[in-house]
């Protein structure tokens, strides 16, 4: 830690205790699957460096929450990971920068990406299925009315997801097919909370598909939910404009 300057070094501790939280939340209310797929990636305001922090395997003896420090082009400042240990990114620590480094150059308001294996959001995206959102508690927090599959690797995550924002800047995560989701926000905790509700809501919906499938709000939902947390201005012209 002495190598960090004090806000960095700052940013890095709140940075372990929003993640820690927000792991403990999602194990605890089975949102993760049992291989603890949880990563996040946080950006380093005004430099172009990333705080990385992932969930320890179900495995690992040491239960700590580790971290990379890293730039975009794969420089390492700070490298907590245990020896021998899996490399978060697959590509060893610098790769902790790089790997949604086209994100946050593109996207200013975006200040966190966050991969996660869930169980439904899971089963989703290995039927190659796009989720629409039809779980209102889900649907009150967000603009998007579905999340978009990632199918082909052939183009990049990072930019496949730019894509997807520049069609509907509303959109807060894809399902990555056969595996799992990746959400973004300008906030850790926000991001996780709505990976809890997204997946609940893929939950129900995938119960609901042995009983017809789920079905489009009824009148007045999105009125009624979008007033609960502020949205329904911006709401109300999404839907004017969908008419």
């Amino acid at each position: 830690m002495s190598t960090l300057d004090p806000q960095l070094a700052s940013q890095l501790e709140q940075v372990r205790r929003d993640f820690a939280k927000a792991f403990r939340v999602l194990k605890e209310s089975r949102t993760l699957t049992a291989t603890n797929t949880y990563q996040a990636y946080v950006r380093v305001p005004d430099s172009d460096q990333v705080i990385a922090v992932h969930a320890p395997t179900p495995w690992a003896d040491d239960q700590e929450i580790r971290a990379v420090v890293a730039t975009y082009d794969g420089e390492v400042i700070l490298d907590e990971s245990i020896p021998g240990a899996t490399p978060l990114s697959g590509r060893g620590a610098g790769g902790n920068g790089k790997r949604y480094a086209a994100i946050f150059q593109a996207r200013p308001e975006i200040n966190v990406v966050i991969h996660v294996h869930t169980p439904y959001l899971g089963g989703w995206a290995s039927a190659h299925r796009v989720l629409p959102i039809r779980y209102a508690a889900s649907q009150r927090v967000t603009l998007a009315r579905e999340l978009p599959i990632y199918i082909d690797r052939r183009q990049p995550e990072p930019l496949f997801i730019l894509d997807r924002i520049a069609e509907n800047p509303h959109t807060p995560a894809i399902l990555e097919a056969n595996g799992g989701a990746t959400f973004w926000s300008d906030d850790l905790i926000k991001a996780s909370k709505l990976i809890l509700l997204i997946e609940e809501g893929a939950y129900f919906q995938g119960l609901a598909e042995g009983l017809g499938g789920s079905q489009e709000f009824g009148p007045g939902v999105l009125e009624q939910q979008w007033k609960m947390t502020g949205l329904w201005e911006q709401g109300q012209k999404l839907l004017g404009a969908a008419a």
